[in-house]
């Protein structure tokens, strides 16, 4: 019941038995009825804590990029601290990472421990569980060890400090560091905040070395992409520049002998000089992407002409009609869409020529990319050949329409149409 029963004044005597069982009986249920409410507000105070460790889970698990200070932060929700430090174990240091306390534990950023061997690892990381510490300044051995331990730099963790707790993090068994958490008051933590305390930490861990492989991960994007650049470079503009050497050698011969020859050579020239000054000028391009925002896109376009005519020696006429502005994205995916079509004229058209019109109208842009090529029957194409699906795919995400159209010995025309829509005009 809700409440206990109420016993009827003078129903029996007082003395009677049935009197003394009933009071028996009452203080019994009111002795019930105070323990549940107790163990529901223990229920309401579990189910807060497990909704906190989701909470604090996700926030973790969706940092990529190693934010140690915010370990710390999330790990104050459930648990009261005065100070803390994040440690990474590195052979036989402690580097602090981040910390949360008084400004003079700030100030003492950057420092590490030095651990005296394996022994001394050993019981630091006590098993892989936490370990607590009632007061730091009693003759406890635990406590004799600590400050042993947190001397020089790192004696400043014990400043103002009683209670301590030590919470390792560790990785299928392997410790990777852990996390130092102190108390102005003596015994503060409890066996319940060591158990919140490791749940964070192994989080946190996990945490950690997701942000290391997430940076191993974006170094070696940065070696294949310089790689790929340097490639680049060797395949285009290495041999336009060697080409235009050689005609350079031999020009002055070549115009002794035959003027005409000569001035075809020297067009030569200038059209490998200008390929390889545009294919120069496209791997900054890659290498500084703000460049496809902050340049004219006609300017952009012609530089790609220009860099398929030295290679290729296929001339490439563009036309801008009017001016205007683009989206960021916009004018990066036009961008791409003309790179990707001019690669497709030279890769499988067999071109002898090849047309850009860039059009601006009032928020409308079309690109229309045409070659003499021996075209084909869109009908006969797979879905992803070409590169007609990544085409497409770049087309959508901007809201952009694609067409192809082509015949077999009549070349192929891509056009790309992009109208601003009122929402895009209020971004």
């Amino acid at each position: 019941p809700d409440a206990p029963p109420v016993i009827p004044p003078k129903r029996w005597p007082a003395s009677s038995q049935e009197q003394m069982l009933l009071e028996d009986f009452q203080a019994a249920l009111a002795t019930f009825q105070v323990r549940n409410q107790e163990r529901q507000s223990q229920m309401e105070a579990r189910m807060r804590e497990q909704s906190t460790l989701l909470e604090i889970s996700q926030t973790l698990a969706s940092a990529l990029e190693l934010k140690p200070g915010l370990i710390l932060d999330q790990l104050r929700v459930i648990v009261e601290y005065t100070h803390s430090t994040l440690f990474a174990l590195e052979e036989l240091n402690l580097v602090a990472l981040a910390v949360r306390g008084p400004q003079q534990l700030k100030e003492a950023m950057p420092f590490h421990i030095q651990l005296n061997g394996s022994e001394s690892l050993a019981a630091l990381l006590n098993g892989h569980r936490p370990q607590r510490i009632a007061d730091v300044w009693s003759a406890d051995p635990a406590a004799q060890f600590l400050r042993l331990l947190l001397n020089d730099q790192a004696a400043v963790l014990l400043e103002g400090v009683r209670a301590w707790m030590w919470v390792p993090l560790a990785v299928k068994g392997r410790v990777i560091g852990g996390i130092g958490v102190a108390h102005a008051e003596s015994d503060s933590f409890t066996t319940h905040h060591a158990d919140l305390a490791l749940i964070v930490a192994n989080q946190a861990a996990i945490t950690l070395v997701n942000a290391q492989l997430y940076e191993q991960a974006q170094a070696v994007a940065t070696l294949e992409e310089r790689q790929r650049l340097a490639q680049n470079l060797h395949d285009a503009v290495n041999q336009s520049l060697f080409s235009a050497s050689l005609i350079a050698e031999v020009l002055p011969r070549l115009w002794e002998r035959s003027p005409d020859e000569g001035r075809q050579s020297l067009e030569d020239l200038r059209r490998l000089t200008r390929g390889a000054m545009a294919e120069m000028r496209g791997l900054l391009v890659e290498l500084r992407p703000l460049v496809l925002t902050d340049s004219d896109l006609g300017d952009l376009l012609r530089q790609l002409g220009d860099a398929l005519t030295g290679r290729t020696n296929i001339p490439v006429a563009v036309t801008v009609t009017g001016q205007g502005a683009l989206p960021a994205e916009v004018q990066v995916a036009f961008y791409r869409l003309c790179q990707e079509g001019l690669n497709n004229s030279a890769k499988h058209a067999g071109a002898s020529q090849v047309a850009i019109d860039l059009e601006y109208e009032i928020s409308r842009v079309d690109l229309h990319i045409r070659d003499d090529g021996c075209g084909f029957n869109p009908a006969h194409i797979l879905s992803g050949g070409l590169g007609l699906s990544i085409m497409r795919e770049r087309a959508k995400a901007i809201g952009a329409a694609l067409s192809v159209a082509s015949q077999p010995g009549h070349g192929t025309e891509i056009a790309i149409y992009w109208v601003e829509t009122p929402k895009q005009e209020a971004l």
